[in-house]
């Protein structure tokens, strides 16, 4: 790892560990009351969904309008497993978002290998499918809570968990679509043929791609669950895949951090509108329009936001020319 690289990364921990610094001196103080806590903590789990739907959407290219099905799945598997009370307490915590995590990434790949074979509009419509399945099996089945949904559910109140694993998740989606493998992905993005021509493996790729993207969805809804202590299926609809696309079409497809940054807005603005009833919405649609016609790319289109280009650090020197790296 060069110089530079490892400077960057070291103010971009410092930055993240700042931050949680800050609101946790917030919420300490008083100044961040219990309602702007939970949406702190939506926007953890709403980044954590929207950067592992761009895994899929962004990196391998492949519509996917089912994603809030993983979530279902993560989050009822956690939900069950605390309302066993077989473990508690922190050791709880981490065993809930790895069942979750697990049992996400067994439906990704049964559903990843039949259904990535297909393309564009189709597999949009069987992902979409997918999602209602689960909806309604989730509905249908005893163990679930029915159309009931399940209460009590173990909460956690701690904010820092919910910000450490949404900050880890995030820079594993990072390391995977920077590393090898994630170029690889991005081969099959722009040109299938040509990859495989390459001696590229197709169909290993594209399911552990989509298998990835479902087990941080699967975690996302054990967060999720852990945070509201209440579970409905209905929550987890066709409406809720389409909020997080929205997320990654409006910060750019591809772009991890424009990702990350619609997340933000998008989980906020709707609060921020709230006093104004039933306009916010339509305000708040209006402002999406906007955005996508003057931005039809996104915020940031297919690149990432750097504190390196940001700080100027990654330029060295050779001979007596200045070089950017």
């Amino acid at each position: 790892m060069s110089k530079n690289r490892k400077k960057t990364y070291l103010i971009t921990t410092a930055l993240v560990v700042l931050f949680f610094v800050i609101i946790q001196s917030l919420i300490g103080l008083n100044l961040l009351n219990r309602y702007w806590q939970n949406i702190l903590v939506l926007i953890c789990i709403n980044i954590i969904m929207a950067t592992s739907l761009n895994l899929t959407v962004g990196v391998l290219g492949q519509i996917n309008l089912g994603h809030a099905g993983f979530m279902a799945i993560g989050a009822y598997s956690a939900a069950l497993f605390l309302k066993s009370g077989l473990v508690g307490g922190f050791l709880g915590f981490i065993l809930s978002l790895i069942i979750a995590g697990v049992v996400a990434a067994i439906f990704g790949v049964l559903i990843g290998l039949p259904v990535l074979r297909l393309t564009g509009d189709y597999l949009a419509i069987v992902t979409l499918a997918f999602g209602e399945i689960i909806r309604v099996l989730i509905e249908n089945l005893a163990f679930t809570g029915g159309a009931q949904g399940l209460a009590g559910i173990p909460t956690t109140n701690d904010f820092g968990k919910f910000y450490f694993v949404a900050a880890f998740l995030v820079a594993m989606i990072f390391t995977y679509a920077s590393c090898r493998h994630g170029r690889a992905v991005l081969s099959i993005r722009d040109n299938e043929l040509a990859a495989q021509a390459c001696g590229i493996n197709i169909t290993k790729y594209k399911t552990f791609a989509f298998a990835l993207s479902a087990v941080f969805a699967g975690i996302a809804g054990a967060l999720y669950a852990q945070s509201f202590g209440v579970l409905a299926a209905n929550i987890f609809n066709y409406n809720k895949s389409f909020d997080y696309l929205v997320m990654v079409v409006l910060g750019g497809m591809g772009s991890m951090t424009g990702a990350i940054f619609s997340s933000i807005g998008l989980t906020i603005l709707p609060e921020i509108l709230r006093s104004l009833a039933e306009w916010r919405m339509v305000i708040y649609a209006l402002i999406l329009i906007a955005v996508m016609i003057y931005r039809p790319q996104g915020l940031l289109g297919r690149k990432e936001f750097s504190i390196r280009n940001l700080l100027k650090i990654d330029k060295y020197k050779k001979g007596d020319v200045e070089v950017e790296q």
